[in-house]
């Protein structure tokens, strides 16, 4: 089952279960915002320069794999808002074929394993696999990560409550 929320609906570890599934909205990548970030982040030629790129293994202008990844986060962010933020752990990454400029991107994902914390019983570990599209069904990055993820608070019970308020 895909899931779209609303910016304000938090993701708490106690909302997901295993196999859950996340749709994001899309993202388009502009060349001269491809340029830009390569410039500045990637600076090598197959990211930067038509005729250079053209004579690469990706025989025409790419995307820097980390512009793809930033691209994809601000999607993953959008589409999984996990109370407390996205606090990752690490992860593996791939790109099997190279974004281009004019690509519309959209991420997939899904919970493939939810691992509670022994030692902070307030959290736990998701393990998250999102892979990113473009306009074309391409997949252009796979991306398996680790994330904390708290539990929803536990709210005082008015009824439970002495009358001196402890």
């Amino acid at each position: 089952m895909n899931q779209k929320f609303e910016a304000t609906d938090a993701l708490y570890l106690d909302d997901l279960r295993i196999g859950q599934r996340f749709t994001s909205g899309t993202y388009h990548m502009d060349e001269d915002r491809m340029k830009a970030f390569a410039a500045e982040f990637d600076p090598q030629p197959f990211h930067l320069d038509e005729v250079a790129a053209q004579r690469s293994i990706f025989r025409g202008l790419a995307a820097s794999g980390w512009h793809t990844a930033a691209a994809t986060m601000r999607l993953m962010v959008e589409s999984l808002p996990f109370a407390g933020g996205m606090a990752g752990l690490g992860g593996e990454i791939a790109w099997p074929r190279p974004t281009r400029p004019g690509d519309t991107l959209r991420v997939e994902s899904e919970i493939i394993e939810i691992v509670p914390s022994r030692s902070k019983p307030n959290q736990g570990i998701v393990i998250v696999r999102s892979t990113t599209f473009n306009q074309h069904g391409e997949d252009v990055q796979k991306f398996t990560a680790k994330i904390i993820v708290f539990k929803r608070p536990v709210e005082t019970n008015s009824l439970t409550m002495k009358p001196d308020g402890s």
